[in-house]
């Protein structure tokens, strides 16, 4: 059985690319190898590891469920955030046979300006191919709706909102960023424990999520969501009105504004605003 590694990142679930792994895996006769260099962020003056890691891991956990229901399963991993350094860890640590690098257009593309398709071919010594897509005009394979939360992360009228959402579109794939209010240690563990709950729920429900803890700034958390993912729309998740930090601060929008996507706002109920204080 031949290993094909994938190579990939913002393009990670472009229409072109996984047509050319199903080509190339001949019908799951192959063991397929994907890996995702970890993106630095454009919004926000701190970079906060655990982010990075976690769009990067989202990638990969999409690409896999998206394969493994065309009948292909395969291996994931976040890669160095050098494409080059991520590509020859991988060829090293999986002994591929073949390699398939994915990137945006030559005019939008920073892998290209950098020679990665022909350094990766003289250093490996491996066949090397490069499959082009145009993310923006294409599309991906699923419907990405970002859904941004914190304290009410786990309240029903989010969750409700998001099974209404969803319901009988199988190409539905909710991406869940919880800022985690304050820097790294506490609060980031607190963050998490709130985005596994709900990514917990969602799947339970039978819905397509996985999530990221963020920048601890709202509005930076969701910025770099878009950036991170080809976002469709994005759902925001608050307290009420009375007692909302991020309405204060006129989150919706703004987020509305900076992305032109649509944005729709959850308010918790007040009972829902007692049980998360």
């Amino acid at each position: 059985m031949k290993t094909i590694l994938a190579v990939a990142n913002e393009t990670i679930g472009g229409k072109h690319l996984i047509d050319t792994i199903k080509e190339k895996a001949g019908g799951g006769q192959a063991r397929l190898i994907i890996c995702v260099p970890r993106t630095q962020p454009t919004h926000g003056n701190v970079i906060y590891d655990d982010a990075v890691y976690d769009a990067a891991r989202v990638r990969v956990d999409l690409a896999r469920t998206f394969l493994r229901g065309e009948g292909i399963d395969a291996i994931g991993e976040v890669g160095d955030p050098d494409p080059y350094s991520a590509t020859m860890d991988a060829v090293r640590e999986y002994h591929p046979d073949e390699i398939v690098i994915s990137t945006r257009p030559a005019a939008s593309s920073g892998w290209m300006r950098r020679d990665l398709v022909e350094r990766i071919e003289d250093a490996s010594g491996l066949p090397v191919t490069h499959v082009v897509t145009d993310i923006d005009s294409e599309g991906i394979a699923f419907d990405i709706t970002l859904v941004v939360a914190n304290r009410t992360a786990s309240g029903d009228a989010l969750l409700d909102q998001l099974k209404e959402k969803a319901a009988g579109d199988s190409r539905q794939v909710f991406i869940v960023v919880v800022p985690q209010e304050g820097g790294e240690g506490t609060a980031a563990s607190r963050a998490r424990a709130r985005l596994v709950q709900l990514v917990d729920r969602l799947r339970a429900a039978g819905l397509l999520a996985a999530g990221m803890i963020g920048d601890p700034d709202p509005y930076t958390s969701t910025m770099n969501g878009v950036q991170f993912f080809h976002v469709n729309d994005i759902i925001i998740s608050t307290l009420p009105a009375t007692r909302s930090g991020w309405l204060r601060a006129d989150l919706i929008q703004r987020v509305a504004s900076a992305t032109g996507k649509t944005v729709t706002h959850v308010e918790a109920s007040a009972r829902a605003d007692s049980a998360a204080a």
